[in-house]
């Protein structure tokens, strides 16, 4: 594929260095001389010296011909115009990265839609979402950014005998917003079906959002689930992004920050969560704070060896598990020999994103789920395709796909039989392996 990369910096050289070593065909935009020079000299690559945000500079780029744009410059504002313009221009996929939370915040308004770009990407809060996704449970699923992040999809183990183990899914009474996607049993995925029913130790796979998620996990477990107890280190994007996931939820938490400051808005916008204004690399701090009584301790602060040296001394008085963002590549050596149990690296989650968004036709993203075999794929609807002949119960799609959610203007909603799917609307479905060439039949044009 042809792939156009704005900005060379760490991200962008990552990012190319990547997909050259995959053999797509890469081109990197930078305004920096040097780094061009040095993307030429290390890299099989073609780098081009120029602003992103100019239409001839991505002319020269061949931008007309690209399968996909990724705007990944350290300026927001650069971003969402290089990538708007590629994509009017002629490139068919278009990712922007973006800092500032507001251009993901729906509720004042819609950048992704006015821009025309197919998704904005945080890396702040995608390592958030790797760091929720451990903390939660090691081997669950969490996808913020389906359906521009009004989707979640959460893997459940069913450990417990309770009144949803046994009875036919039809029958569970699960609520309209939620779809129970696929089950996973002794070895085995498929989607599940009407009259599937749960067994003990089943993992299976919960498709909603959030609130109503958590609402339908405690039918398939029996009392209460003791609370568990994780301290953030540092209020930063992550630390907040994470803060904010995590609320609600069986956790208490506790979140450091140094500048007061970041307090006063960490506070204002996170009611439930304990805020306290300290040094977290300091061992003396963390001892008053009791931090050795935490289940988990997260380092977030923005630099690297704070962070490590924060886990370090988070394991030293007690902290059962620590987790750290750890950006550079030369340390993912070291920090296991630390004591640190998880590593996070912002590059590497958003290589994971870009990787998903290889794909021709119909397909925007695709992510597969822990066990393989099925994968969850993001699916434009366009005008005249066979998915928009009939209503879901006529389609005669395969049975191994599942249309789980339709993304429809701003609205998320479960489809049921009766529903009929319309240009422009994006779908969420579950696929398993054998039946995608099929399924993507029912979204290719037809003329």
């Amino acid at each position: 594929m042809r792939i156009l990369t704005l900005g060379g910096g760490t991200v962008g050289t990552w990012i190319a260095d990547l997909l050259c070593r995959n053999r797509h065909s890469v081109t990197v935009v930078d305004i920096d001389p040097v780094h061009t020079r040095r993307i030429n000299d290390e890299l099989d690559v073609r780098a081009i010296t120029g602003s992103a945000s100019q239409s001839s500079v991505l002319f020269q780029a061949g931008v007309m011909s690209a399968d996909l744009c990724l705007a990944v410059t350290g300026d927001d504002e650069v971003n969402l115009v290089a990538a708007s313009m590629a994509k009017a221009m002629g490139a068919r996929r278009t990712i922007a990265r973006v800092y500032a939370p507001v251009f993901r915040d729906l509720s004042t308004f819609d950048y992704q839609r006015h821009f025309n770009i197919d998704r904005l990407l945080s890396l702040e809060h995608l390592s958030a979402t790797e760091l929720a996704r451990n903390i939660r449970n090691p081997g669950s699923v969490i996808v913020e950014n389906f359906a521009r992040g009004q989707l979640e999809v959460h893997e459940v183990i069913a450990k417990d005998v309770t009144a949803a183990v046994g009875v036919p899914l039809k029958q569970l009474g699960l609520p309209a917003a939620v779809r129970v996607g696929s089950i996973y049993r002794e070895g085995r995925m498929w989607i599940a079906g009407a009259e599937d029913a749960i067994h003990v130790n089943d993992r299976i796979t919960l498709i909603g959002r959030r609130e109503d998620i958590d609402e339908v996990k405690g039918r398939f477990e029996l009392g209460n689930v003791p609370k568990r107890n994780v301290v953030i280190a540092g209020g930063g994007e992550t630390g907040y992004h994470l803060a904010r996931t995590l609320e609600g939820e069986r956790f208490n938490i506790l979140l450091m920050e140094q500048s007061l400051e970041r307090c006063e808005f960490l506070s204002s916008n996170l009611p439930r969560i304990t805020i306290v204004q300290a040094d977290a690399t300091r061992r003396s701090v963390l001892e008053e704070e009791r931090v050795g009584s935490a289940d988990v301790f997260v380092a977030c602060t923005g630099d690297d060896e704070n962070n490590i040296m924060a886990g370090v001394e988070a394991r030293e008085i007690g902290a059962r598990k620590i987790m750290a963002i750890v950006g550079r590549p030369d340390y993912a050596s070291v920090v296991g020999k630390l004591g640190i149990d998880l590593a996070v690296s912002e590059r590497d989650v958003m290589a994971k994103q870009v990787l998903g968004f290889l794909n021709t036709g119909a397909v925007v993203s695709r992510t597969i789920l822990p066990g393989g075999h099925v994968g969850v794929y993001e699916i434009e609807v366009t005008q005249g395709c066979p998915a928009t002949a009939h209503v879901l119960a006529n389609l005669r799609l395969p049975p191994q796909c599942l249309i789980a959610a339709v993304l429809r203007e701003d609205y998320v909603q479960v489809p049921g039989a009766d529903d009929r799917l319309l240009p422009g609307d994006t779908v969420v479905a579950l696929i398993e392996d054998a039946a995608v060439e099929a399924a993507l039949e029912f979204f290719k044009r037809r003329f």
